[in-house]
């Protein structure tokens, strides 16, 4: 199967929930793997909130986003976000569309030499929960407002603690015009899987081998050093 043929596949598929492990899914989950626990894959989503939205209509879109979960939507939720207004995947917000939201824990990678027998192949651990549901535009300004007011808050609090930024400051004109650049969607979730891959069906004695080389292995860079980096690449002279 081709990359295309495979997003389609994950887009348009009607996952299978928590509730209901032997729907269609949107990804291979073998048992070992699967994460019921709906509580759990909550929290999960709250822990990494910027995802994966793919949808397939008019043509494969994937765009990278903050969203927010509200957990008292039945039956597993809903999810909130937004776009810009220039991306054509809005066109998908129309009630009608099929979506998969991605939410994508760390990864890393295994080494034989963590487990008490190396007679193994090398493996990749990583967590990630997919949410299904159907898309429909947020279109009342004033509820797109409340939505943005809300994620900027949620997110102040949480990765700027000593912010004094606040959004509800900002001049009444500035805001409409910063509302009619993007298009927010509601996708109230009627598929929920986890998928977390962390070495939980090995021994004990593997487990806590990978538990601790993971606490010393090499690590990918962080977003700082990331940043760093690109800053220090655009700077040179081409």
């Amino acid at each position: 199967m081709n990359r295309r043929d495979l997003l389609t596949s994950l887009a348009f598929a009607i996952g299978a929930s928590a509730a209901e492990p032997d729907a269609s899914e949107s990804l291979y989950i073998p048992k070992a793997h699967r994460v019921e626990d709906r509580a759990l894959l909550h929290d999960f989503m709250d822990d990494y909130p910027f995802v994966d939205l793919v949808t397939a209509a008019p043509e494969i879109r994937i765009t990278h986003i903050p969203v927010l979960l509200d957990r008292g939507v039945a039956p597993y939720g809903a999810i909130y976000g937004h776009v810009s207004k220039n991306n054509p995947q809005h066109d998908a917000f129309d009630g009608r569309q099929r979506a998969v939201i991605i939410f994508r824990g760390p990864n890393s990678y295994i080494s034989p030499s963590w487990y008490a027998r190396p007679e193994a192949v090398p493996t990749w651990n990583f967590a990630v929960a997919h949410a299904s549901g159907t898309l429909n535009a947020v279109t009342d300004k004033r509820a797109l407002r409340a939505f943005l007011a809300k994620l900027i808050d949620t997110f102040e609090k949480r990765y700027a603690t000593a912010s004094s930024y606040d959004f509800a400051k900002l001049p009444d004109n500035y805001v409409e015009g910063m509302l009619g650049g993007i298009v927010g969607f509601e996708m109230k979730i009627d598929a929920l899987e986890g998928k977390f891959k962390l070495g939980q069906e090995r021994s004990e004695t593997d487990k806590s081998g990978i538990l601790a080389h993971l606490r010393t292995a090499k690590q990918d860079p962080s977003i700082a050093e990331l940043t760093a980096s690109y800053y220090a690449r655009l700077a040179k002279p081409q």
